[in-house]
């Protein structure tokens, strides 16, 4: 059987993670690792709720040692644990210390210690084991689970650190701003610096201000990973900013002026990844450079009967992708937007995620997104409606800029203007609370706007 390292590419003495500028070597880690294992029930799957990402990394290859399962859900409401224990009835909680309020038996992680003279001993784990099951929201209402293998996420994993740098530049520390528990902070702030040889801040800074700050504790080359949302706060909010070597975003569309701005006032490159939890990730981007995704290594992404599929590489098994993709001779792809995002009004075809680009491209446009409502418009067509961040903007010239980049049959009906998109913690925006947006603040004379 194939056994792989907990941790790859580091020595004893090196860095593995800083919290509140004190730096964390990876002999401390394995110590911390070692001691929980021991400490741990006698449980087949558990709930790591842990906020610091240096205690998550700890109860993550204590289980991983101890041959149990992290569970990941969307979220952590009662609803979705009662479903959990439905799953797996002997899950115990894994926290901070703190009143994490989970529903089921509880176990903190206690607090690192420095540790004498320890013996530099890295666990193996077998390739097929079972790292963690990682939940999506099912379309009957119920997380339905993924299984994620510990070879496969590593060679993921290893892919990443190769596109990102990391292997032939491992004195790197990861920022970042997503959850461990999150599967793209999962894979990029956390297991991409256990198998690269990079460190990470324990922190998961919100606001800008916390950002910044948890940049400016960490001694070297720093990279933020991030999303959209965070880095559209953070640049927004923030005056200078501190030197950087990368930024890595992921989880919602990035407009293209975003990512110019970010590269143009961090020094850095910026590098978009795209991935679902059903595969991991899958390709990376420069989005100043070119709209086309590079896939990892040994990753295919092609279109079969109509759908996009993902395979080899750390990829199982053959993976249907939700994007309408168009793939290029050597491999690269575009997205043209999501399957359940295409649109057809009047015989003509496009995507929602086509025409936000669209209008987020606008110069002012600060977010924005277009939507099809529930229901047609008072004369029984289907129209769609957009959402928009741009408070330099008058109604009229966001419209005749958008007639300038899209057909006249696209253009949203309503548009409403608010202070900000209602975005979750990843950046995602929830059809639900847009749809709150549109009812109550429809503008009377909306017709006075169609083409």
């Amino acid at each position: 059987m194939t056994r792989l390292p907990l941790i790859a590419h580091t020595a004893p003495g090196a860095t593995f993670a800083w919290r509140d500028g004190e730096a964390l070597d990876a002999a401390r880690y394995l110590a911390d690792v070692s001691r929980l294992a021991d400490a741990l029930p006698a449980r087949q799957h558990l709930l790591n709720v842990c906020a610091d990402r240096y205690r998550f990394a700890v109860g993550l290859g204590a289980a991983l040692v101890r041959g149990q399962v992290t569970l990941m859900p969307p979220n952590h409401t009662p609803a979705t644990v009662a479903q959990l224990l439905d799953y797996a009835p002997d899950a115990y909680c894994l926290h901070d210390g703190d009143d994490h309020g989970i529903a089921m038996p509880g176990l903190a992680v206690p607090a690192s210690r420095p540790e004498a003279d320890c013996a530099w001993s890295v666990p193996q784990i077998e390739a097929t084991q079972v790292c963690a099951v990682v939940f999506t929201s099912g379309s009957t209402g119920r997380p339905e689970p993924h299984v994620k293998r510990w070879g496969p996420l590593v060679t993921d994993v290893t892919g990443e650190a190769q596109r990102l740098g990391l292997t032939d530049d491992p004195q790197r520390t990861l920022v970042a701003t997503v959850p461990p528990q999150h599967m793209y902070g999962f894979e990029s702030s956390l297991l991409v610096a256990m198998h690269s040889g990079a460190a990470f801040d324990a922190s998961r800074p919100f606001f800008a201000a916390d950002i910044c700050a948890a940049l400016d504790r960490i001694a070297g080359r720093r990279v933020l990973v991030t999303t959209p949302f965070h880095l559209r706060a953070l640049l927004a909010e923030s005056g200078a900013l501190p030197a950087l070597a990368m930024i890595v975003c992921a989880t919602a569309p990035l407009s293209p002026q975003l990512a110019r701005e970010a590269e143009r006032r961090s020094g850095a490159p910026l590098l978009e990844i795209y991935g679902c939890t059903e595969s991991g990730q899958l390709a990376s981007r420069r989005p100043v450079l070119s709209n086309e995704w590079e896939p990892w290594p040994g990753v295919r992404v092609e279109t079969r009967d109509g759908r996009a599929w993902a395979s080899g590489g750390h990829v199982e098994q053959p993976t249907p992708l939700a994007d309408v993709i168009e793939v290029q001779a050597d491999g690269r792809f575009s997205l043209l937007g999501r399957s359940a995002d295409m649109v057809n009004i009047a015989g003509k075809r496009t995507s929602l995620a086509y025409l936000s680009h669209e209008l987020n491209s606008i110069a002012g446009v600060e977010d924005g997104v277009f939507l099809m409502p529930d229901e047609a418009s008072e004369d029984g067509i289907a129209r769609l409606a957009a959402v928009v961040v741009a408070p330099g903007l008058s109604r009229s010239a966001l419209l005749d800029a958008l007639r300038g980049r899209i057909d006249a049959v696209f253009l949203p009906r309503p548009l409403v203007f608010v202070d900000a998109l209602p975005r979750a913690a990843t950046g995602k925006l929830p059809r639900e609370a847009l749809l709150s947006l549109l009812t109550p603040r429809r503008p009377q004379g909306e017709t006075g706007d169609r083409s």
